[in-house]
């Protein structure tokens, strides 16, 4: 199984081309920090994870992902450290025979990373 985890320091740097042979679906998500948290201004956001624990987390969801979904490949990057608003801190890329398993597969998976990943953030 392809799976790629990247933890960063800082925000997450703009993809390098990532090809998937037999996919036919490569589908991509960036979070970026928005300008608001709670209904505050904010000037951006502080991570903080325990990164050991974090990469085994993200790789068995994504390793249990591929599996369930029949996909290819995952790639995710996560930040820790300070990213300020209108910067990425999350990118998941997910390569699928076909798109629909791909953007399932990606919901399942966000989802998961917010519930299950030792990943902590705080507004500043």
């Amino acid at each position: 199984m392809n799976v790629e985890v990247q933890i960063v320091d800082g925000p997450v740097p703009e993809p390098r081309q990532w090809a998937v042979a037999g996919a036919g679906a490569l589908v991509s998500f960036a979070g970026v920090v928005r300008p608001t948290e709670e209904g505050q201004a904010i000037e951006g956001l502080m991570y903080e994870a325990y990164r050991p624990m974090a990469e085994r987390q993200i790789e068995s969801i994504a390793r249990m992902l591929i599996t369930e979904h029949g996909l290819l490949a995952m790639r995710i990057a996560h930040s820790v450290g300070w990213v300020r608003v209108g910067e990425c801190s999350f990118r998941l890329d997910v390569a699928a025979a076909h798109r629909q398993e791909a953007i399932t597969a990606m919901g399942e998976f966000i989802n998961r990373l917010k519930q299950d990943v030792p990943i902590w953030k705080q507004a500043r």
